[in-house]
């Protein structure tokens, strides 16, 4: 059984609103990232994936607050309830070397004044005085072979590079300090197949070399998460509501959200030009104003009178969770993707 690299317990995530109402963006989610492995999260938009991500990654900045939860890494507790409530020296020793997030949006993320390869030598020095700029330049030229770039990018100003080549030295840039775990978020989206091939093939090669120990992978795109990642967790309305290994996942969704997310997207396979991808009904719920019961009731034909009044608990299935109540009534059973051949 694989040791555990990181356990996330009880986070609740909360933005102020000019109401004065906090809206709850992430309500008490537990993940774990086993070593070694690559964790998968998925959901649709304003689901609360980055906003987890961001807390995980101990940058949470007003309106968004870290209201409750633990953050355990390679033995050491953190309390990601303090992240608010204290000054940024407190878990500036755990960010970027035990914990570095690549963030969404990472085009804009380069600063418009600093050659890159100034900014690279700023990054370690800020967690290293002792940092030699060759030693340095030494680590980014071998990221930047890794993800397929020219050395000279490193000599470049922001706006003297492409999308897709900024987006790809931001991932250079956050895995400089070898992280025990980097969060990934949406690091694909800006990426033509070839650099999206790279960059995943770096990941993984980092993983296997044992440069990082782990990482959580955030996006939209179900068929890279179901080809690089070995477990999955799945988000609706700030809920994990199921996780697992990402074959049973794939194959055996428990829940009927997970189904229809599988559902919704073409996967590369032989069978796409045959496939209709078929919509999620409805829309995700107010989070100032969450439906009762389980959150995806409202939207979901395997619907029972429990689903609207009562909060479904985490069933654990071997090394498979689901919070449903369609799946305790129906032990084993795998929900049907709804799927049309033509």
């Amino acid at each position: 059984m694989s040791k555990i690299l990181m356990r996330a317990s009880n986070v609740t995530a909360v933005y102020a609103a000019d109401s004065g109402q906090d809206v709850p963006a992430v309500d008490n989610v537990t993940i774990e990232v086993p070593e070694g492995q690559i964790l998968g999260l998925a959901g649709e938009s304003g689901c609360g994936k980055t906003t987890l991500g961001n807390a995980l990654a101990m940058i949470a900045n007003p309106p968004l607050y870290v209201v409750g939860g633990k953050l355990e890494i390679d033995g050491k507790t953190i309390d990601l309830s303090t992240l608010d409530k204290s000054s940024n020296k407190l878990h500036q020793p755990f960010r970027g070397a035990t914990v570095s997030l690549l963030p969404q949006g990472a085009m804009n993320a380069v600063s418009p004044t600093l050659k890159i390869k100034d900014l690279v030598f700023d990054v370690m020095r800020a967690h290293d005085s002792s940092v030699k700029r060759s030693d340095a330049m030494d680590r980014a030229t071998d990221r930047l072979k890794m993800l397929e770039l020219p050395t000279r990018a490193l000599d470049s100003y922001a706006h003297q590079l492409s999308g897709g080549m900024k987006q790809r030295m931001v991932t250079v840039i956050s895995t400089l300090l070898n992280p025990r775990l980097l969060i990934a978020d949406e690091p694909t989206s800006a990426l033509d197949v070839s650099s999206q091939k790279a960059l995943i093939e770096m990941l993984l090669a980092m993983v296997e070399k044992k440069i990082m120990a782990g990482v959580i992978f955030i996006t939209h795109d179900l068929p890279v998460l179901s080809m690089v990642t070995d477990r999955l967790a799945i988000m609706y309305a700030g809920k994990v509501v199921e996780n697992g290994r990402t074959e049973d996942l794939v194959h055996n969704a428990r829940h009927p959200y997970t189904s229809a997310l599988l559902a919704s997207v073409l996967d590369p396979t032989e069978e796409t030009r045959t496939k209709h991808v078929l919509g999620i009904p409805g829309s995700p719920p107010n989070l100032g104003n969450p439906p009762p019961g389980c959150r995806f009731h409202p939207r979901c034909k395997f619907a029972m009178d429990v689903c609207s009044k009562k909060e479904p608990a985490q069933l654990v299935e071997g090394s498979h969770e689901v919070a449903c109540w369609w799946a305790k009534e129906n032990p084993g059973r795998t929900i049907p993707m709804e799927v049309t051949v033509a």
